[in-house]
C-alpha cells in the first residue's frame, strides 16, 4: 500500500494531506477565536491588514502544528485506524521533506509576528513567540500529561491573546474571559475528537482526556460547553452587545446541548464524534457572526 501510494500520488498532494489542508475544519477552528478577539476587541471594526494578518498567521501555525504533531507522533499514528494513512505514519513522504515544510510554515508565522510588532503592538509578538513552545511541546504532552487536551487548549488560548493585544497593546478582564472561554471550548470539542481515538490509543499506551474522563465524558464535554457559553454571555453583557449576538448565542447552546444527547445515545457511530467536531466549526463561525452584527446592527 504505501509503495503504491508513492508511485501514484504526487508529492504536493502529500504535502497538502502533511499540512492537513484537505481537511480544512481543524485549520478554521484555530482561527475562530482569534477572528472572535480581533472583533470584541476592535468593538466590531479590525482593521483589515490585521485581520488579514492574523487569519494568515492562524492558518501557518495551525499547519505548522500538523507538521510538528506528525513528525513526534510518526511511529504512534501507524498504531490508530484513523491516523495510520498520514503521509509521515505510511512512510510516503521523509521526515527531512516534513521538517523543511514545517520550518516554512513556522517562518511564515514569524513574519506575521513581526508586521505586529512593526505594525501594531510589541506584546502581540512576545505572546507569539511564547506561544511557541507550547506548539512544539503538545504531541509529547499525550506520552506523560493525563489531559494532553488541556495543553492543546492552552495553545488555542494564545490566538485570544495574540489578537486582542494586537488591537489594544494590553490584556484586560475582557481578554481574560475570552481566553478562558476559548480554552473550555477547545477541551469540549478536542475530547469530542479524542472519543474516536480511545481503543487505539489505549493500546498505544498513550493519554487522552477521552480516557481520562471515561464514561463522564459526555459529562465533561457539557461542563466545559457550559462555561465557555457562560463566559461568552458574560463577555455579551459586559460589551453591551445586541440582539443578534443573543441570537448566535442560544442556537450555540442549542447545538451543544443537542451533542450531550447524542454523545449519550448507545446508537452513536465512529462518524458521529467527526461530525459534531466539524459542527463545533459552525457553531464558532455563528458565534462570529453574532459578534460582528453585535456591534454594527443597531
Amino acid at each position: 500500500m504505501g509503495n503504491s501510494y508513492k508511485s501514484l500520488e504526487p508529492t504536493w498532494m502529500i504535502i497538502i494531506r502533511l499540512l492537513r489542508w484537505d481537511k480544512p475544519a481543524g485549520r478554521l477552528i484555530l482561527m475562530i477565536p482569534a477572528l472572535w478577539a480581533l472583533v470584541l476587541a476592535a468593538k466590531g471594526f479590525p482593521p483589515l491588514i490585521l485581520v488579514g494578518t492574523i487569519a494568515l498567521g492562524s492558518i501557518a501555525t495551525s499547519s505548522a502544528g500538523c507538521v510538528i504533531n506528525d513528525i513526534w507522533d510518526r511511529n504512534l499514528d501507524a498504531q490508530v485506524e484513523r491516523t495510520k494513512n498520514r503521509p509521515l505514519a505510511s512512510k510516503v513522504i521523509s521526515v527531512k521533506l516534513a521538517i523543511a515544510v514545517g520550518i516554512v510554515f513556522l517562518a511564515i508565522s514569524l513574519i506575521c509576528a513581526l508586521i505586529l510588532i512593526l505594525y501594531l503592538k510589541p506584546i502581540s509578538f512576545w505572546l507569539s513567540v511564547a506561544a511557541l513552545p507550547f506548539i512544539i511541546c503538545y504531541p509529547l504532552a499525550k506520552r506523560f500529561f493525563p489531559i494532553p487536551q488541556l495543553v492543546l487548549a492552552l495553545t488555542w488560548g494564545f490566538a485570544v491573546l495574540i489578537s486582542w493585544t494586537a488591537i489594544t497593546g494590553k490584556i484586560e478582564i475582557y481578554t481574560l474571559i475570552l481566553w478562558l472561554a476559548t480554552v473550555s471550548w477547545t477541551l469540549s470539542f478536542d475530547t469530542i475528537y479524542a472519543m474516536r481515538d480511545r481503543q487505539d490509543d489505549k493500546k498505544a499506551g498513550i493519554f487522552s482526556s477521552a480516557l481520562f474522563f471515561g464514561k463522564f465524558a459526555p459529562e465533561a464535554i457539557t461542563f466545559f460547553n457550559i462555561l465557555a457559553a457562560i463566559l461568552l454571555a458574560i463577555l455579551g453583557e459586559f460589551l453591551h452587545l445586541n440582539r443578534y449576538f443573543w441570537l448566535a448565542w442560544f442556537i450555540s447552546a442549542a447545538i451543544w446541548i443537542a451533542h450531550y444527547f447524542r454523545l449519550k445515545s448507545s446508537q452513536i457511530s465512529f462518524d458521529d464524534y467527526g461530525a459534531m467536531f466539524s459542527q463545533n466549526v459552525i457553531i464558532g463561525f455563528i458565534l462570529l457572526l453574532g459578534m460582528i452584527a453585535g456591534f454594527s446592527l443597531k
